[in-house]
């Protein structure tokens, strides 16, 4: 490397700003983006003003996963069940059972993963009325695979009777949780915490259980997505719009029951590529959702896409390096699509 191209690198390097160990726990908000701190656990004290069955329960993260703001309001409704997350999954059951309504907390690799067979076996397989909130989905968090939930959605997918929800912002999961309550059965929902993005308010969006919902119209490209994917594909729209690139998003928040006549008359259209973009490995989850839907119908787009995770267990590191890494950056999502087209 010559002298003066080793100075240009330098200085771009130095212009970068250096990410600290904090940026393995950021925010998934941009800079100067709008934001509502701890939506799950101030629409849950709502809910329960006029609900007195529910009860709030977590494994030791109630403040990480703003269920303390619940606990705060009603300590005698509120159970910490400790380090333990299988007691907490099969206590949830049994209190569904004495009529309660169970919102429970943890991280999602450990409901998942660490406790999947008392979620199956108490929750699922007896169709009790529990809810489940998750933090930490997919990779929105940088210590690796140990809180890492790649894929939590193909393996919640697969359990009968259980509803799979993944909300896009704050505005959304504040909808989204009086919706869990009237829906009789075990739920599963992708959890954001702390000062959450505010995005679906400027799209005069309403939540519905089992619903996919156009946010905006393009001729050229259909982005399918879910959770904070669909904040990602409304700013790669914006941003395509220069290269004269119409894209079109449909929003999936319930991943399971699919909305497959939405997602059928969307991708349908002659002359658009499909892409689905989700925070999740490729396998098992929302793309494999839609190309089976789409493949049983016998819908062919004019192509075929999937931003995603890869199958392989995640590097840690700081979530915008990561996220650039894996492709589901924004600028990663405009640079693929373009590279599509």
């Amino acid at each position: 490397m010559s002298t003066a191209t080793a100075s240009a690198a330098n200085t771009a390097a130095a212009a970068k700003p250096r990410l600290k160990t904090s940026a393995m726990i950021a925010s998934i908000a941009g800079e100067g983006q709008r934001t509502k701190p701890a939506p799950f656990g101030h629409a849950l004290v709502e809910l329960a003003k006029a609900r007195p069955e529910v009860v709030g329960l977590t494994a030791d993260l109630a403040k990480y996963t703003d269920l303390h703001i619940f606990a705060q309001a009603n300590p005698d409704r509120f159970y910490q069940m400790g380090m333990a997350e299988q007691l907490l999954m099969g206590a949830a059951s049994g209190l569904a059972h004495e009529g309660f309504m169970p919102f429970v907390t943890t991280y999602a690799v450990f409901a998942s993963r660490r406790a999947y067979d008392f979620v199956h076996q108490t929750i699922a397989e007896e169709n009790r009325n529990v809810k489940i909130a998750c933090a930490l989905p997919g990779l929105t968090s940088g210590y690796g695979p140990s809180h890492q939930a790649a894929e939590d959605l193909a393996l919640m997918r697969a359990m009968p009777n259980m509803v799979v929800i993944d909300p896009c912002d704050a505005h959304e999961i504040e909808q989204a949780v009086p919706a869990m309550a009237a829906h009789q059965g075990p739920v599963y929902m992708r959890l954001l915490r702390g000062n959450v993005p505010l995005v679906l308010d400027e799209y005069d969006y309403k939540f519905e259980l089992g619903k996919a919902k156009r946010l905006r119209d393009g001729a050229d490209v259909l982005v399918i997505s879910s959770g904070i994917m669909t904040m990602r594909a409304l700013e790669v729209a914006k941003a395509l719009e220069a290269d004269k690139v119409d894209v079109a998003v449909l929003h999936v928040p319930t991943i399971k029951p699919l909305d497959t006549e939405t997602i059928l008359a969307e991708a349908g259209r002659s002359g658009r590529m499909v892409v689905v973009a989700e925070n999740h490995t490729v396998i098992g989850g929302l793309g494999e959702a839609v190309a089976g839907t789409l493949l049983r119908a016998g819908v062919v787009p004019s192509a075929f896409r999937q931003i995603g995770l890869p199958d392989e267990f995640l590097k840690a590191g700081a979530l915008p390096t990561l996220h650039d890494l894996y492709g589901i950056s924004t600028d990663a999502m405009v640079t693929s699509i373009k590279g599509w087209l």
